[in-house]
């Protein structure tokens, strides 16, 4: 047996890739009723393998599985922002505190993550501009050095890309807005005071609540 077909996905792996990426780069938006068969199709793979991969994505809370009709994606509820906004208040607060001893080390670490937040928006894509936000917030989380706390943040993270994602799509000047928001938290960890910074982490969190409010 070869490396590769070792670890090659299963069907029902195959097909949860496809329909998870597919809900949170709304492909499927919130709402749709997407059948079996046509997620079939689309990946390549019989009904047994997408249903095992639907009961997986039920337990995420990504979709509600329908006896004979299919799966509906679950839209993004009022409730659902609200707790990830509540959440990452606690999470990133309590980081931005606990990172500013090392903040040069951090500071050139999401420079790079900024950068390729810059390269994503020039090309347009949405989704590797999403990725590079979240992994610009995941560093400061993880330079914390609490390793629970950065395994429930990443815990958020599909949630916050399928509402960010919404959100870039919904208000276009949004990218324009987190990019200057970043660049003023690098700004920040070039000053001497800590204050600032934790105000340059609270503003952006506030500015995310905001424009997520307008997918209520």
């Amino acid at each position: 047996m070869t490396h590769a077909s070792r670890t090659a996905p299963s069907a029902a792996e195959r097909a949860y890739r496809h329909l998870k990426q597919a809900i949170l780069e709304q492909v499927y938006p919130g709402g749709q009723l997407v059948s079996e068969g046509e997620i079939a199709d689309a990946t390549g793979v019989s009904r047994t393998p997408v249903r095992e991969a639907l009961l997986r994505l039920e337990t995420e809370g990504l979709v509600k599985l329908y006896p004979k009709r299919g799966a509906l994606i679950r839209p993004v509820s009022a409730r659902e922002i609200a707790d990830v906004i509540e959440a990452r208040r606690l999470v990133e607060l309590h980081a931005a505190e606990r990172v500013w001893d090392r903040r040069a080390e951090l500071r050139a670490d999401l420079a790079r993550r900024l950068e390729e937040m810059r390269r994503a928006h020039a090309a347009g894509d949405i989704s590797a501009l999403m990725g590079a936000d979240r992994s610009f917030h995941a560093a400061v989380v993880e330079a914390a050095g609490n390793e629970i706390l950065a395994e429930l943040y990443h815990r958020l993270r599909d949630r916050q890309l399928r509402m960010g994602e919404a959100s870039f799509r919904l208000s276009p000047g949004w990218a324009e807005v987190a990019l200057a928001e970043h660049a003023g938290q690098l700004a920040a960890l070039d000053g001497d005071d800590p204050q600032a910074w934790r105000d340059a982490v609270a503003g952006h969190i506030d500015t995310a609540a905001r424009m997520l409010g307008t997918l209520r």
